[in-house]
């Protein structure tokens, strides 16, 4: 018993009771939400919790569940879109980088390395100034913002691959180097990519809040988590569940990612 007891990956149970309880009324949110997130009334301004509204309402009279539920389906979806685009387009760069080396590897990796010198952050912000605000702006912005990190991540474990003598026999039975970078290699780099994923979605979730909250993310009337939190500071004191309804939500998620990423599911190699 000791040893079953042992042998649990918390982590990895904990992770994902505290992500399916974020992430499943996300997704449900997606199609379906208690109320309509838009509809104002203005007898049922900063009310409090009751049958009809769990979480009470907001300044404006909307529902808070229906717009943490909605909220957290946009936010969900820009973080998985940023890390969609940015592994997608990193692992291009990087494979062919990291596998063909020379003058491919240094063109690549000086511009490469100039965008990874600025902030991931920084770098969103100067693509949401050039490309406007709103939901997809943001998640292009975030989603290019986030190449290098995953370029850098993927040509290293191309680099340490393409010597080794599984690659130098598949090379040597005919395979094509398309073949030998995505059928042979890329599959031995997935431990670490989905790591980087998840670190990615925790850090697009993040930003995404950030930037929302700085009133240059997601825009009114469209909800995110972020957005939320912009919108209760001025009533803190006399409705502190506008703030604490998205902010314990966005706690959740990331704390219940970031769990995941260190699960020995993730981590053992």
């Amino acid at each position: 018993m000791k040893n079953k007891f042992k042998n649990k990956d918390f982590n990895l149970i904990v992770g994902l009771i505290l992500a399916a309880v974020v992430i499943i009324p996300a997704v449900v949110g997606i199609f379906w939400t208690p109320y309509d997130t838009e509809a104002m009334s203005s007898s049922l301004k900063l009310s409090g919790s009751s049958l009809a509204h769990p979480m009470g309402c907001d300044n404006f009279g909307r529902d808070i569940l229906s717009r943490v539920m909605s909220g957290s389906s946009t936010t969900l979806l820009i973080g998985l879109g940023t890390v969609l685009i940015g592994a997608v387009a990193g692992t291009l760069i990087g494979a062919l980088t990291g596998y063909y080396g020379g003058l491919v590897d240094d063109i690549f990796m000086r511009f490469n390395d100039v965008m990874f010198s600025f902030p991931s952050l920084l770098l969103a912000l100067v693509f949401v100034a050039v490309m406007g605000s709103g939901r997809m702006q943001l998640l292009f912005a975030l989603g290019i913002a986030f190449i290098p990190s995953y370029v850098r991540i993927v040509r290293a474990e191309y680099v340490r691959a393409r010597n080794l003598d599984y690659v130098k026999s598949a090379k040597l039975a005919g395979a094509s180097d398309i073949r030998v970078m995505f059928v042979h290699i890329l599959p031995n780099t997935v431990k670490v990519l989905i790591n980087s994923v998840l670190i990615g979605f925790n850090n697009a979730v993040l930003a995404e809040a950030g930037l929302s909250f700085l009133g240059i993310g997601v825009q009114p009337p469209d909800a995110s988590l972020g957005r939320m939190l912009a919108d209760s500071q001025t009533y803190l004191f006399n409705r502190p569940g506008m703030a604490v309804a998205p902010g314990i939500t966005l706690i959740v998620m990331v704390l219940g990612i970031s769990l995941l990423g260190k699960s020995k599911l993730v981590t053992e190699r």
